[in-house]
């Protein structure tokens, strides 16, 4: 599976390129809004939105930026990655 990343999102593209999933994370007051994980029923139950997850905190990591997580995945994911905590301060 091959994620596409652009400014405040990553995702993944079907071979009609149609987006199958994604993670968006724009700018909002000074950090990044995690604010929508999306998967096409297609790919549900093999872990691909914890890989854009991890996919989008790296990338943040990278950049040197903080995150908030509104999105109902992202805090999920995030209570269950607490060695990731610290992004979100």
């Amino acid at each position: 599976m091959e994620f596409h990343h652009e400014t405040g999102r990553v995702y993944v593209l079907g071979e009609d390129g149609s987006v199958l999933a994604q993670v968006t994370f724009p700018e909002a007051a000074g950090r990044a809004d995690i604010n929508h994980t999306f998967v096409d029923p297609s790919l549900r139950g093999q872990g691909v939105a914890g890989r854009l997850m991890e996919e989008a905190v790296s990338r943040l990591r990278a950049e040197g930026r903080k995150a908030r997580a509104t999105c109902s995945y992202a805090v999920k994911w995030f209570g269950e990655h607490p060695e990731h905590a610290d992004l979100l301060k």
